[in-house]
């Protein structure tokens, strides 16, 4: 119903933006990501919106970015996981760090947002990590303004070129995205990670 709105920040609370436009005041409820992201009061910012209907409620919720409404569309696509549920998944962590997530079925990371525990971890991951690519770990990871974001980058992709080539060697996916997520801190080059991943299935 509405794409975004574009308008003067004119509150923020825990949870929430309020946005001046056209003489309206709309309340948008985001995440963390997004209230971090939003400019000073008074000034101008762009939110795109999704807006929830249910039986008892009209909610609109608002995000800084295209990637993370597309984002908190799939999440609330997993069976369990609520608007509110989906908002905490996505302030739990940078977007570029979710998706690597659910890319590599981490479900330690996942399992760190408020609200989500091993099964509904499980869950996302298993529904989600075929509509996760690399090309959205990419976007993610350069949409940032943090100073890490190339090297994120750079991770994302020696990460997935590493799982790729554990694959053609003869190892599942899942045996290649769970080795792959013991070791991806220690290196963002493809052929120390799965060197590395092939000592830790080994036991060495």
């Amino acid at each position: 119903m509405y794409a975004f709105i574009e308008g003067e920040v004119c509150e923020k609370t825990n949870g929430a933006l309020v946005l001046l436009a056209s003489g309206v005041g709309w309340q948008l409820s985001c995440s963390n990501n997004t209230l971090q992201a939003a400019p000073a009061l008074g000034e101008k910012m762009r939110c795109y919106t999704y807006l929830s209907v249910r039986e008892d409620a009209m909610e609109l919720f608002g995000f800084a970015t295209r990637e993370e409404k597309e984002m908190f569309t799939q999440l609330t696509s997993v069976s369990g996981i609520g608007p509110k549920t989906a908002l905490g998944v996505l302030g739990a962590m940078p977007l570029r760090d979710l998706n690597l997530a659910i890319l590599l079925g981490d479900v330690n990371a996942l399992s760190r947002a408020p609200g989500i525990g091993k099964k509904t971890a499980q869950r996302i991951a298993l529904e989600l990590k075929d509509k996760v690519t690399q090309a959205d770990v990419s976007v993610a990871a350069s949409g940032s303004s943090a100073p890490v974001s190339a090297v994120s980058a750079a991770n994302a992709d020696g990460v997935t070129e590493a799982i790729e080539a554990l694959i053609a060697l003869g190892y599942s996916s899942t045996e290649a995205r769970n080795a792959i997520s013991q070791v991806r801190d220690q290196s963002d080059k493809p052929e120390e990670l799965i060197r590395l991943s092939l000592r830790a299935m080994a036991g060495m």
